[in-house]
């Protein structure tokens, strides 16, 4: 990298190969956000979002400085912008908010620029004030709004608003303070901020914006084993006989009438027989003993194919058609991992790897193993590899898949997903992927940056109020915008303490949490019937469904009232309805009196004024009633402190009138959170 200066018009530039990016500005413009480290990746959006732009722009000595936003549509003219306000005059910071309204690659700038408007209305109304060039002052404003009046763009109304104006601050039949007055009018304040006077304006770089299908941020998904949908005792042969993509479709109906937009299947492969796992995870499996779906491959087949169990491809198609009738869409489970007896085993041994004695090495995680799943190698063979996964990949997507949660993302190459990723998005931009990668911060962060639009949190661990106000605010601050947290209080593989331990009402308080306080949650199955029967030593399922059949009687649950489902089609039902809870930013928590209950808000105001603000209290306890004083910081909700409102609990129908400091119980064991919307 070089450093040079550029003679013909004096601005100092960086040489970055056959580049050059103005190191600074006439106006320097510094800071923009929301950008991905320094531009190298584009940051999220989705159409109608309201995203908030902020810039460091100042200039040297006393006059004026102002800055405008701009959104560069995919097509390269310029779309949607709005003047900036100074945030803070200390710092420089300046703030917006801007919307794009279509899909697509989007690019942000911030322009900034010489008020001369600005300049005239200070040092004017210091010198009139103090009979200070008086006369010169006030002929200035009068040019200025008179060459103002015949910018390009504005309307003849408008026009002669700005020439009166001029005409009133030389009008000597006039007081000096009258003349003044006209030349600073709301009036005129009003033509200006619309077409406002730039001088010297110097953009910023244009950075990349995504933006995506609104899916790919707000979603409820709903996690089953298509197998055990249907799957019967056969007395006669004495075995399990599978449930098939025709029974799991049978499912479908009551998905949606619970509000979810996402049928998520687990691997629907044939499932390998050597090492094959039996039940809680034994090492040996019985003849009938089904196996684990991520074991994948047999001689039946391998990614590419369909456990003969489930049906053939044109089940498959099946249960996608009746999932779309409803207006549901289908994710299934990326799993790039092998059964030992997978064709590509003996087909490409070089995607593994080999140990010192010949054997390929199984998948390890100490003190866990997994034998019977051979990891993939990207490093022997990665364009093998590659170009066999995006094959796949496709596949699937011709077979209207639209969503994908992969497993464990992060024990493979993050430029493998780059890669891929782009490659499907550029033939399927719809596709949807979604990260479920416990792991490391900067591990988890970058598969965001890279491409996943979606990923899983830490926040089945987060149940201490302090937690979640923590985790919420990096959530919502440092990375949102390019992370979109989901949201799972239990997984097939995940079943906390807490969620032994707490019963009915823990299930709806944390169900409570994840809906609420992310845009896009999920729940895996049994969810709806309080499963919270755990593996001895281990934060999982009881009879994990990874490695048996585990049908459910989901009707009696709900004929005997003891069903969560029409809990959880309150839940979505709230979100969907309103905006504020579907855009991440815009959560505020409140103090309490009790740190055993939560309170937050979440508030979306549109640009043209009109806000939506949903309260949200909830008892963290799940064992006994608390009572407890919210104190709303009102000012984060945009009212005075002895403003007063009515609020409508979304789940019971209850009424209050709310204002600063709120008295609240609540029992778990009527209802463990109010949902208030905010009327007025």
């Amino acid at each position: 990298m070089t450093i040079d200066r550029d003679l013909t018009d004096d601005t100092l530039t960086v040489q970055q190969g056959a580049t050059s990016t103005p190191v600074v500005g006439r106006i320097p413009v510094l800071d923009v956000q929301p950008v991905v480290d320094g531009g190298r990746w584009p940051s999220q959006a989705v159409p109608g979002e309201l995203v908030p732009v902020r810039a460091t722009v100042f200039r040297e000595g006393h006059d004026a400085v102002a800055a405008t936003a701009v959104l560069v549509r995919p097509d390269g003219t310029d779309g949607p912008s709005a003047r900036m306000t100074l945030d803070n005059a200390g710092l420089s910071t300046w703030t917006a908010t801007l919307s794009p309204d279509a899909e697509g690659l989007w690019g942000l700038r911030v322009e900034g620029w010489s008020d001369p408007y600005g300049t005239w209305d200070h040092d004017a109304t210091i010198k009139v004030e103090a009979g200070v060039d008086v006369a010169l002052m006030l002929e200035e404003g009068a040019r200025l709004l008179q060459g103002a009046a015949t910018t390009p763009g504005r309307t003849g109304e408008d026009a002669q608003v700005l020439r009166e104006a001029a005409t009133a601050l030389r009008d000597t039949s006039r007081g000096d303070h009258e003349r003044l007055d006209a030349g600073r009018s709301e009036a005129v304040r009003a033509v200006l901020d619309r077409l406002p006077v730039r001088e010297l304006v110097s953009p910023s770089a244009t950075y990349p914006l995504r933006v995506e299908r609104k899916l790919a941020a707000f979603s409820a998904w709903y996690e089953f084993f298509p197998r055990s949908e249907g799957a019967h005792w056969d007395e006669q042969e004495q075995r399990w006989v599978s449930g098939t993509f025709r029974t799991a479709a049978e499912r479908l109906p009551a998905i949606k009438d619970m509000g979810f937009d996402i049928a998520y299947l687990t691997p629907i492969h044939p499932i390998g027989r050597v090492n094959r796992k039996g039940p809680n995870n034994t090492l040996t499996a019985g003849p009938l003993d089904p196996g684990s779906p991520y074991a994948i491959g047999a001689a039946e087949g391998g990614h590419d194919a369909v456990h003969p169990d489930l049906g053939t491809f044109e089940d498959f198609d099946f249960f996608v058609a009746r999932a779309k009738e409803l207006g549901l869409e289908v994710a299934l489970d990326i799993a790039l991992q092998c059964a030992p007896d997978h064709p590509w085993v003996t087909e490409h041994p070089e995607w593994f790897t080999t140990r010192a004695d010949g054997s390929i090495a199984y998948a390890e995680n100490p003190p866990k193993k997994y034998q019977d799943i051979y990891p993939l190698n990207f490093d022997n063979d990665p364009a093998g590899i590659y170009a066999e996964v995006k094959r796949v990949v496709l596949l699937w997507v011709e077979h209207g898949v639209t969503l994908f949660r992969v497993d464990n993302p992060h024990t493979k190459p993050v430029e493998f997903w780059e890669w891929l990723i782009a490659e499907v998005n550029a033939e399927h931009p719809e596709v949807v992927w979604l990260a479920e990668a416990f792991t490391k911060p900067a591990m988890m962060h970058t598969l965001a940056k890279v491409g996943f639009q979606q990923s899983y949190t830490y926040f089945a661990w987060r149940n201490q109020a302090w937690e979640l106000r923590e985790y919420l605010t990096q959530l919502t601050t440092e990375s949102a915008h390019y992370m979109i947290p989901n949201f799972w209080p239990t997984t097939h593989d995940i079943l906390t303490p807490t969620m032994q331990y707490g019963g009915p009402p823990v299930f709806k308080l944390r169900a409570v949490l994840a809906a609420l306080l992310s845009p896009s949650w999920g729940i895996y199955t049994g969810y709806e019937l309080v499963e919270h029967a755990a593996r001895p030593g281990a934060e999982e399922q009881l009879d994990n469904e990874k490695y048996q059949y585990r049908p459910r009687d989901f009707a009696r649950a709900e004929r005997e009232g003891w069903s969560l489902a029409p809990y959880l089609g309150k839940l979505n039902r709230v979100r969907n309805h309103h905006p504020a809870l579907q855009q991440l930013r815009g959560t505020t928590f409140h103090a309490t009196d009790d740190e055993n209950v939560l309170a937050f808000t979440r508030r979306r105001v549109e640009l043209d004024g009109t806000e939506d603000l949903v309260v949200v209290v909830v008892n963290l306890d799940p064992h006994a009633a608390r009572e407890t004083t919210v104190h709303l910081d009102m000012a984060a909700l945009g009212r005075q402190w002895w403003e007063t409102f009515t609020v409508v609990d979304e789940i019971t129908g209850a009424q209050y009138q709310w204002g600063e400091n709120n008295y609240v119980r609540l029992d778990p064991y009527v209802e463990p959170a109010h949902v208030f919307r905010v009327e007025g």
